[in-house]
């Protein structure tokens, strides 16, 4: 994707206030949304709801009779029993149980049209490198069953873990809902990650076997890991099986390995039978982690049925996603959005699943069908920055839906997909977390859209925006708080037995609340803007403001690729607001270029944001999902050795951080 003079005048043509009306459902958009017919629905049960506001409060105030209706509207594939929808403390670190008594398991919902549709696409693999692999659901199930065998007989059963070092690929996918059907727990680490970083997540959990590939492809190139895949599993003790695919080498065989078998080489059903352990509610998924960019990462455990309901919830009533779908996310296995990508087929979607670097993912998307593409939101504003009109390029005429996540879409984000995409499609930017593995702020296909504003609060998250005084602010900035319980909040943190840990990450600066640690702004009538993480505000003379304001200012100048600023005051001490800019090919950092960034940002934020510095480096540090490393970089800043403040095996670019030392 080259830059040019297109390019240029991309940027001054998506110039947009935030708030600037771009897109508004239609009479029949409405009448065919999934979430009307939820509304359709609960009005024959007597709960009688006349706008997206009205809904959202009723499943906030009536927590239970909510997530009870998503139970019974989706028809979850379980035993919900008799009992209550809660019961126990008010919180899980307090005991909270959720639907206590009901049984189900997440790939039997996963896979229930292998039965009802078992012709129907289930997954459709790209690759960059060509790869190219259709499974239908009666398929996928036949995998799965296959796999399911082979781990039973290593041993696997209900309870133990399964750790797997390995790519977006259909093989991740099948050992996945293998593992959750015997009422095992999955964990999954990206290959791109180092050998220290997988370590220091899957150590805590010990698992009993891991899945691993060879090899992967990326940009062109090809990275053996099979030396990598032997120096974790030697610091795996708990293995009792390491099952090798050979991805990158058809011919690679696992003899360099300790305990390994060859993926083709797994114990075979004698039948094609598939069965699901039924677990309780919330009975272990998976385990996930926090970035792990600043010390160990957190072991973050969500439940069975915390997942299903949530996901079913979040990608019908948000996304408007359902059967006749095709849905696909730029993702890695290391990436929240990855479960939330095969959470797809809880809804009975075709998911893609692409394993690649971002080369062309518009052309991706044309070429397979999508109908919802997902991508994090730097992909957007770099299509916009090179002067892409992929909605003229390539032909997305299937595509109704965009989804954008990672960091604040800026407005000219948001206008440039209407620009250069399509003007009837729903830009769904959201906004949530590993921490619960979903989006809390959302789209929804009954409201309008406006430039650089999140649509709505998601049903059953009651977001509010917390003010100095630990009160609800509206149309102020302020901490992101979610006030009620919902299903998928973590069962708990793994080896945290008496939830300590979990409550000081989440409920310790307001007991009983969750903060989730962003600046967000509730406005009047429920839209919503992030300002990105509330630990790395610019607090400059008592103005406080996020970061995302920043990088929309400094990122809208063409020569400007990309962007870090670091506010390096201390509590009580004002400390220098340093900007790192990333310039794009053939730009230099001289006198004029620095007089119109500080010109711009103090007629654009304010006199006390102009940066005491800005300084030039060659990239801006990243975790492998894409996230800016704003907190480490502040605390190498204040004098933090490197090693101590980031984990480089947690990074895409750990060479760029000895440009960041004071």
């Amino acid at each position: 994707m080259g830059r040019g003079e297109e390019g240029r005048e991309m940027s001054r043509d998506h110039e947009v206030s935030e708030g600037s009306p771009l897109w508004e459902p239609s009479e029949e958009v409405i009448a065919n949304a999934r979430v009307t017919h939820f509304v359709h629905w609960l009005w024959d049960r007597g709960v009688h709801t006349e706008s997206y506001d009205d809904l959202w409060r009723w499943s906030v105030t009536e927590v239970d009779a909510f997530w009870d209706a998503v139970w019974s509207y989706f028809d979850v594939v379980g035993q919900r029993g008799d009992g209550p929808v809660r019961a126990g403390g008010p919180l899980p670190v307090d005991g909270l149980k959720w639907f206590p008594g009901a049984t189900l398991n997440y790939a039997a919902n996963s896979l229930r049209r292998a039965s009802e549709e078992p012709d129907q696409v289930a997954v459709v693999f790209r690759s960059e490198a060509g790869g190219h692999r259709v499974l239908t659901y009666r398929e996928l199930a036949l995998h799965v069953a296959e796999v399911r065998a082979g781990l039973a007989d290593l041993g696997v059963g209900k309870g133990d873990r399964v750790a797997a070092y390995i790519p977006n690929i259909p093989e991740a996918l099948i050992c996945f809902l293998a593992t959750a059907s015997l009422g095992a727990i999955w964990s999954s680490c990206s290959p791109d990650f180092g050998a220290s970083s997988v370590i220091d997540r899957f150590a805590q959990i010990e698992p009993k076997v891991l899945i691993a590939v060879d090899g992967y492809a990326y940009n062109g190139k090809r990275f053996d890991r099979q030396a990598t895949v032997a120096e974790i599993e030697a610091e795996l003790p708990s293995l009792a099986a390491t099952v090798l695919i050979p991805y990158l080498d058809p011919a690679v065989t696992p003899d360099g390995l300790r305990v390994g078998m060859h993926y083709r080489d797994l114990p075979r059903p004698d039948n094609n039978g598939l069965e699901f352990e039924d677990v309780p509610f919330d009975h272990p998924l998976w385990v996930v982690y926090s970035s792990g960019t600043t010390g160990l990462p957190k072991p973050i455990v969500h439940g069975h049925g915390g997942v299903v309901l949530e996901h079913l919830k979040a990608l019908s009533f948000h996304q408007d996603i359902g059967p006749e779908d095709v849905f696909f996310w730029y993702t890695t296995t290391g990436w929240m959005m990855w479960n939330y990508l095969i959470g797809g087929l809880l809804v009975g979607s075709t998911i893609v699943m692409y394993d690649g670097a971002p080369l062309d993912l518009w052309s991706l998307a044309a070429d397979s069908g999508v109908t919802y593409m997902g991508v994090g939101a730097p992909y957007i504003t770099a299509s916009a920055k090179e002067g892409r009109r992929p909605g003229r390029d390539v032909d997305l005429s299937r595509l109704r839906g965009i989804g954008s996540t990672g960091s604040p879409l800026p407005p000219e984000g948001f206008a440039w997909v209407y620009d250069s995409v399509g003007k009837d499609l729903l830009l769904g930017s959201m906004s949530g977390g590993t921490d619960l593995c979903t989006a809390f702020v959302g789209p929804s296909p009954l409201l309008p859209l406006r430039a650089g504003v999140i649509q709505c609060r998601c049903l059953g998250a009651k977001i509010e925006a917390y003010g100095d005084e630990g009160k609800p602010v509206v149309d102020e900035v302020g901490e992101l708080v979610i006030t009620e319980p919902m299903p998928s909040m973590p069962v708990g943190f793994w080896n945290d037995a008496d939830g300590e840990r979990y409550r000081e990450s989440y409920f310790g600066m307001y007991p009983g609340t969750w903060r989730h640690g962003d600046w967000i702004k509730v406005l009047p009538d429920g839209g919503c803007v992030i300002y990105g993480r509330s630990d790395s505000t610019l607090n400059r003379g008592g103005v406080r403001m996020g970061t995302s304001d920043f990088y929309r200012v400094v990122e809208a100048f063409d020569e400007i690729a990309d962007s870090l600023v670091i506010d390096t005051g201390r509590l009580g001490q004002e400390g220098r607001l340093l900007l790192y800019v990333q310039l794009a090919p053939g730009a230099s950092l001289g006198d004029e270029l620095v007089s119109r960034l500080k010109r711009q940002i103090r007629s654009a934020l304010s006199p006390r944001h102009v940066p005491d510095e800005i300084h030039e480096v060659p990239g801006i540090p990243r975790t492998l999902s894409g996230k800016k490393l704003e907190v480490p970089v502040r605390k190498i800043l204040q004098g933090t050795p490197v090693d101590k403040a980031a984990n480089r095996d947690s990074m895409a670019n750990p060479e760029v951080l000895e440009h960041f030392t004071p």
